[in-house]
């Protein structure tokens, strides 16, 4: 384990070491593949298995699966308890959630899974604490509340999201519009649909030989990155729809909560006090975008 890290940390001390610029745009590019294809191992280790591990693996059940994902006491096991009305023991100390908690609520006809997971911590997607077992379930959600302490949000926010990228969860964002087909013969075929600031053949090439792939058909029908070019190259990207819970609302004033209502798919809360929670459900049916057959 500690040997990819290892691999993982001098490419990134490289890429942070090399000039951003149109010449070294090849080379950035595989170190971009070499790390992605480095955590692929770490997620799903030689000889397979990997399996969630004990308390985690939670039989689906419902319309939709909402996992809560956060550091340690920032009110997930509160407000599952709270929404739920299922009791997932809550303290004022970090890691009391030890296992994946299941609860259940109606919600206009839908019976929506929730799941409160352990807290994670910075270097869960490195294998961390439980991270990897922890990121494994949010994977198999249909919705990711990300819950967050409203005092810290920003710095909490990055974190989260860094780890879950990491493990290849893609949160709010579209597939990107790349078409993609391995062939047999023929090298690779590069068309753009629009002009590329970033990716041009010789890049693409040097990405796709990190890959031992040689032959192939690439349509980039938008500006696209060579991170978007190795997720598709990858396969195993997860794109789900995230909301930002920004929890103990009851700690601040009504101006700082002003400005929280406008920052993009978040929904202010307060977990104890159990204050706006309808808003919450509502925003949580949106994003679901379930249809009613």
């Amino acid at each position: 384990m500690t040997t990819i890290l290892d691999r993982i940390s001098a490419i990134e001390a490289e890429m942070a070491r090399t000039q951003k610029n149109k010449a070294t745009a090849g080379h950035l590019g595989l170190l971009k593949a070499r790390i992605a294809k480095l955590r692929r191992e770490l997620i799903t280790p030689k000889g397979g298995g990997g399996g969630t591990g004990e308390g985690f693996d939670v039989a689906k059940t419902g319309d939709a699966r909402i996992g809560f994902v956060g550091f340690p006491s920032v009110g997930k096991s509160t407000l599952l308890s709270n929404l739920a009305g299922v009791y997932s023991e809550v303290a004022a100390y970090e890691f009391t959630t030890l296992t994946t908690v299941p609860g259940c609520i109606k919600y206009k006809g839908a019976k929506i899974q929730l799941l409160d997971l352990p807290g994670i911590i910075e270097g869960a997607k490195d294998g961390k604490g439980r991270g990897r077992q922890v990121i494994a379930v949010a994977r198999t959600c249909s919705l990711i509340f990300i819950v967050l302490d409203v005092l810290k949000p920003l710095k909490h926010k990055k974190l989260i999201e860094h780890e879950l990228e990491g493990f290849g969860l893609r949160l709010n964002k579209s597939p990107p519009n790349i078409v993609y087909r391995r062939k047999d013969k023929g090298g690779i075929n590069l068309q753009t649909m629009v002009p590329q600031s970033e990716l041009d053949l010789d890049t693409v090439r040097t990405i796709l030989s990190e890959y031992r792939i040689h032959n192939a058909d690439i349509t980039l029908r938008y500006d696209a990155t060579s991170d978007d070019l190795i997720d598709v190259v990858e396969g195993n990207r997860i794109y789900l729809p995230c909301i930002y819970i920004l929890n103990k609302i009851d700690q601040i004033s009504i101006e700082e909560l002003d400005i929280i209502y406008k920052i993009p798919h978040t929904v202010p809360i307060s977990a104890h006090h159990k204050w706006n929670f309808d808003d919450l459900l509502e925003k949580m049916w949106e994003y679901l975008k379930l249809v009613r057959m």
